[in-house]
């Protein structure tokens, strides 16, 4: 099953049953998380309405508004200061290590989900822009002080079956013992495969530049949109109690 995820933007319109979606989050809590802390939480979005509102925080991409299921993932320390204080503990995680350890805990969470919803037949499609617009998804689902959401992935039961996206060989990503620098040659290895599919080759070609790379640097992660959505990050950090260190 794992081998033959795929990367599901188009579904059906048939509903997710209540019983099946607990029984796929909870597999979600059977992730490892830091301290047994759990310091996460998944808003589900079923409603029209909520997910028509946060469409444009991505991009207007179809599949929020098509999808029956819309999960967002958040590092959430509300909840655990809440309890700490109930029991006379001072809590201290309103700093950028707390962050990320909940961020870490929250994509642990969404793996273990997406995992458990394929193996239900049922399709999903991470969404990387949830961090770059989190203000404003903060604003529509009502999030706490402590709360930040870090990724979204849409669920439901495809409409499509889209080929196996390429991967990099296991000898560019694994190291053994230490790290092992790759040399001008071996990084021509690793990526020809890469460079070399049919698709990969039009999108140099429409994009009117000498490689893919480029089409990486140039256009769909430009270093001028890096930096200004990393400065919106950090006001977000600051704005909900992240950044008091």
């Amino acid at each position: 099953m794992l081998n033959q995820h795929r990367t599901i933007r188009k579904y059906k319109t048939t509903p997710i049953k209540e019983e099946l979606l607990s029984e796929i989050l909870y597999s979600g809590t059977r992730a490892s998380t830091t301290g047994n802390m759990q310091v996460y939480s998944i808003i589900a979005t079923t409603e029209q309405e909520i997910k028509d509102e946060l469409s444009p925080c991505h991009f207007n991409q179809p599949m929020i508004r098509e999808a029956p299921v819309v999960l967002t993932f958040c590092a959430d320390y509300n909840r655990f200061n809440l309890w700490c204080k109930q029991r006379k503990a001072e809590p201290g995680y309103d700093n950028f290590l707390s962050f990320v350890t909940g961020a870490i805990d929250a994509l642990l969470v969404a793996q273990n989900v997406c995992i458990a919803a394929e193996n239900e037949g049922l399709g999903i499609c991470y969404l990387g822009t949830t961090i770059y617009m989190a203000e404003k998804i903060i604003d529509i689902l009502d999030l706490p002080e402590g709360v930040i959401p870090v990724t979204t992935v849409t669920l439901g039961y495809p409409d499509e079956n889209p080929k196996l996206t390429d991967r990099l060989p296991l000898d560019a990503v694994v190291h053994y013992e230490k790290y092992q620098d790759y040399t001008s040659e071996k990084i021509d290895e690793l990526y020809s495969a890469k460079e070399e599919l049919a698709e990969n080759i039009q999108f140099v070609k429409e994009n009117k530049l000498e490689s893919l790379a480029q089409v990486f640097t140039d256009v769909r992660y430009k270093k001028a949109d890096n930096v200004a959505f990393s400065n919106t990050l950090l006001s977000v950090l600051k704005r909900q109690g992240f950044m008091k260190q």
